[in-house]
């Protein structure tokens, strides 16, 4: 802490209180890489449970009714 007149000046930590620890970046970090692998897997597990069988493309006539 620093007095210059009537004015005080502090450091960020000491504005705060403490310190601050990086763990807040590590957690969003790891939750966006979470959220993007449970999104893939939901993508690739019903691109291969809707894929049209072997040999025989699906129209869009066909797609719209259903099959």
């Amino acid at each position: 802490m620093q007095r210059i007149g009537d004015e005080v000046h502090l450091d960020s930590d000491e504005a705060r209180g403490g310190s601050t620890p990086n763990i807040l970046r590590y957690v969003l970090i790891v939750s966006l890489i979470l959220a993007i692998l449970a999104m893939s897997a939901i993508w690739i597990g019903r691109a291969l449970v809707d894929r049209p069988a072997q040999g025989h493309p699906v129209t869009a006539e066909e797609h719209a009714l259903g099959g």
